[in-house]
């Protein structure tokens, strides 16, 4: 799939100058067709933002079927990455893992209920002895739920009143917490940290007031040691906006506008690239 790994030694985006540092961090974003082909571009920061030719992997998914997807893994292999994330198709969730060239094609049946959900995404967090995985789904009516991912999924906790939220991406995987970066329709920028701990209590922190609205799909990548790189991608007008987020903390976060990517983003599906898990050292909150 030409996934690989990102720019690392960068400066977080609150110490980065726009022209200088902020230009070497990356992001791979990924999209499903409506054909089932799933793709990979770079998106790189720079004043405007650029994206690479998009790479594609036809026959991954049956045509029109995908309406989420989760972070999905890229690990290299001696014959072609080893490719591996979640799905929504209709009404059930998959377990998707292939690499064509090892003859490797793998779908998964995880279960069905998920018709209502509006997003997908699960922290894999592993930092020596110190190791959660868990999956988040949030559904039409404003429940966030979270179950433990293993030889099956157990539910581990539920959070109402997300009822406004458009959108969401995760920017950090720590011992203690996952957060997840999120607009609303209402235009407002939140982080929602999760604690790994039960019950399940949500801590919603808000960054900004307005102006966000207009994004129906975030994708969020490590932009040195604590920041971010977030790409917000209008399906309407389908164009993308790429912003240098400093690590993050309420309404002082330090959001740097990159521009408009010189790009289309028509597919119905985008999600992130990642490395293989024990290497996605996510840290923006």
């Amino acid at each position: 799939m030409g996934a690989a790994l990102l720019a690392a030694g960068v400066v977080p985006a609150a110490q980065a100058s726009e022209s200088g540092a902020q230009a070497a961090c990356s992001m791979l974003v990924g999209s499903v067709t409506p054909a089932g082909t799933q793709t990979t571009a770079q998106v790189t920061a720079g004043k405007p933002p650029t994206m690479s030719k998009p790479t594609s992997e036809p026959g991954v998914f049956p045509a029109g079927a995908v309406r989420l997807s989760s972070t999905f893994e890229s690990e290299p292999n001696i014959a072609g990455n080893d490719s591996s994330g979640y799905v929504v198709e209709g009404d059930a969730l998959y377990y998707r893992m292939y690499n064509f060239n090892a003859g490797t094609n793998l779908t998964q049946r995880i279960g069905g209920g998920w018709s209502k959900f509006t997003a997908l995404e699960l922290a894999h967090y592993q930092q020596g002895k110190a190791a959660h995985w868990m999956a988040y789904g949030l559904r039409s009516d404003g429940t966030l739920l979270r179950w433990t991912v293993g030889k099956t999924w157990k539910a581990s906790g539920s959070a109402t009143g997300f009822g406004s939220i458009k959108a969401m991406a995760l920017i950090s995987k720590t011992a203690k917490y996952d957060t997840f970066l999120a607009n609303t329709r209402s235009g407002a920028l939140y982080t929602i940290r999760i604690p790994i701990t039960a019950p399940m209590k949500p801590i919603v922190t808000k960054v900004r007031t307005r102006t966000w609205q207009g994004f129906e799909s975030l994708v969020a990548e490590k932009c040195g040691n604590y920041g971010t790189v977030l790409l917000g991608i209008d399906k309407e007008t389908q164009t993308a906006n790429l912003y240098a987020v400093g690590h993050a903390n309420g309404l002082s976060t330090v959001i740097n506008s990159l521009g408009k990517v010189k790009a289309t983003y028509p597919d119905p599906v985008h999600f992130r690239w990642g490395p293989v898990y024990f290497e996605d050292t996510l840290n923006g909150d």
